[in-house]
């Protein structure tokens, strides 16, 4: 019986010391290398690390030293100078679920082709770590990331699993090409739908706070965003500053405060600008909204050849519509003031007032071509209930036949504007003069027009200038129809006899004042010139009595 006891506890030692053996070389390269052959030969993963670590004053702790995990045949997953697993009693009853798990110094690399993980755990804790999440809808990269989730279940598809608490920082972040620093994200995961319940960052000099959230169907719900002090260059047009807002099923802005931002990208920019948006959702290329408001000023804004300077617009949304309770703004030396409403029915911007005051505005070089384009879907019409302009200074240095008129001022009654989206005078009433005004190098005084419109025509009923000693006058009418057609008819009383030469009609053969007479007719169709259409007739009578008549057909007068 003593030699049977001595042969057991020497059979016992034998494996104690094998075992201790074996625990030793575990922690060993040649341990570490063995491991990830036996991981690497039997799954589907690829695993490599320095040497494994366990200390009997933790013995629930394995340390993994100098990790990089990932799926066979695709980048790595994970690359950690450190990887502590805290074991449980639960590794009895499900091996791959371990109580932590500790990630330093590495980086994580998110991607559709990382999951699932063989392995979950009741938590997750990130210390100076990086982020990676290339191919994905959200293009992240985050460094010195610390923090954790718990539990960590990872799926297939979603590393983060759909069930978790979040709590991350990271001293900086890019997110689809917007830089951050400092962040601070608080929230959770359930199933499909992400909740922020807290979101702290300092971006472009500036700082965000708010919270959000991300349901299921990929559109997002702000509760709450504050952004401030941000200065923001960007090399994207304002449209495409923009298009993120129309890349996902629907935005919901409970409330959005931006205070004292600078934007600017190529051909626009904001300074100084303060923003407020109240419960307004936007989707699909449109918004809708209950009872929302927008108050928005700043104290310049440019879009293309508009600048603004200490913009002001407030307005309200409904299911109607948008009222717009103010828009001013200094334009062009001048001011701009408007007010009315924009109806979702019949896509109508009905202005209750317009008024422009001190303008020194020269018209952009194609304002013609842009005066035949067609204006978006969205504002199928304009009406202005009340016009009033107030000494104004319009120039257009059109070569082929510049024109100004200075100290303009002018009324307007119910004047459609656009209709089907085309630019025009559809309706309304309007008288507009000025103190003087230059037409192809010919000058004039006084020059003031009044003139009443409908579906049909355009009829000019006063048109008249100081020419010279004496005055012209005139009446026109203007069809409403594609082809255009003008009639006119003209007066001029002790006027120079040659006032119309530079303004397309031929040179008389008489010298000093007389008086005209002139009936002509033409067709402004777009896109086409309107020289070819003109038919007319001129008399001349000079100070002698002597009188010329000249006849144009197809905008020659022959023998001129």
């Amino acid at each position: 019986m003593k030699f049977l006891g001595k042969l057991i506890l020497t059979l016992l030692a034998a494996v104690l010391i094998v075992l201790l053996a074996f625990y030793i070389l575990l922690q060993t390269r040649w341990g570490a290398g063995w491991i990830t052959s036996w991981v690497n030969g039997h799954s589907d993963y690829h695993i490599t690390f320095d040497e494994m670590d366990h200390s009997f004053s933790s013995p629930s702790h394995l340390v993994l030293k100098n990790v990089t995990f990932g799926r066979n045949g695709q980048p790595a997953t994970l690359v950690a100078q450190k990887v502590d697993i805290g074991l449980s009693s639960r590794q009895l009853t499900e091996p791959s679920h371990v109580d932590t798990i500790l990630l330093q110094k590495g980086t994580l690399n998110f991607s559709p082709s990382t999951a699932p993980l063989p392995f979950r755990a009741d938590n997750l804790r990130l210390s100076e770590m990086a982020f990676n999440s290339p191919n994905t809808e959200w293009d992240l990269s985050a460094q010195r990331v610390n923090g954790g989730l718990s539990p960590w279940l990872p799926e297939a598809g979603k590393i983060l699993g759909t069930q978790a608490n979040i709590q991350l920082s990271a001293g900086s972040m890019t997110l689809n090409g917007v830089p951050f620093s400092n962040v601070f994200i608080q929230g959770a995961i359930d199933k499909d739908q992400v909740t922020l319940s807290n979101i702290g960052a300092d971006v472009a000099r500036g700082a965000l706070t708010g919270t959000a959230r991300r349901n299921a169907d990929g559109s997002w719900v702000v509760e709450s965003l504050r952004i401030s002090d941000v200065r923001l260059q960007s090399d994207k047009s304002l449209s495409h500053f923009f298009k993120p807002l129309t890349t996902i099923p629907s935005l919901a802005l409970g409330r959005l405060e931006i205070t004292d931002a600078r934007l600017e990208g190529p051909g626009w920019a904001a300074t100084d600008l303060d923003v407020s948006v109240r419960n307004l959702t936007i989707a699909k290329g449109d918004w809708q909204s209950e009872d929302g408001r927008l108050s928005m000023n700043a104290s310049e804004f440019i879009s293309g050849s508009l600048h603004f300077f200490d913009p002001i617009v407030n307005a309200d949304f409904s299911p109607q519509g948008i009222a717009l309770r103010q828009f001013t703004t200094r334009w062009e030396g001048g001011m701009a003031r408007a007010s009315g409403n924009w109806l979702r029915d019949g896509r109508a911007l009905v202005l209750d007032e317009v008024a422009l005051a001190g303008l020194e505005y020269t018209l952009p070089a194609d304002w013609k071509k842009q005066w035949q384009q067609k204006l978006p879907d969205w504002l199928n019409s304009i009406t202005v209930k009340r016009l009033a302009a107030s000494r104004n200074l319009i120039i257009d240095i059109d070569p082929l036949f510049p024109f100004q008129l200075t100290a303009l001022d002018g009324y307007g009654n119910n004047l459609q504007l656009v209709r089907n989206s085309q630019w025009g005078i559809w309706g309304g009433n309007a008288t507009l003069n000025a103190a003087a005004g230059t037409f192809n190098r010919i000058d004039v005084r006084r020059p003031s027009i009044t003139l009443n419109a409908n579906a049909s025509t355009i009829n000019v009923t006063e048109l008249s200038a100081f020419a010279g000693q004496g005055m012209l006058e005139a009446t026109a009418a203007i069809s409403q129809l594609p082809q255009r057609q003008v009639t006119l008819s003209l007066n001029g009383r002790a006027v120079p006899v040659n006032v119309l030469r530079n303004w397309g009609w031929a040179l008389v053969p008489l010298q000093g004042d007389g008086n005209l007479q002139l009936t002509a007719s033409g067709s402004l169709a777009a896109g086409a010139p309107l020289r070819p259409s003109v038919n007319g007739q001129l008399q001349v009578t000079g100070a002698n009595g002597q009188q010329i008549q000249q006849v144009m057909q197809g905008g020659v007068v022959p023998g001129a």
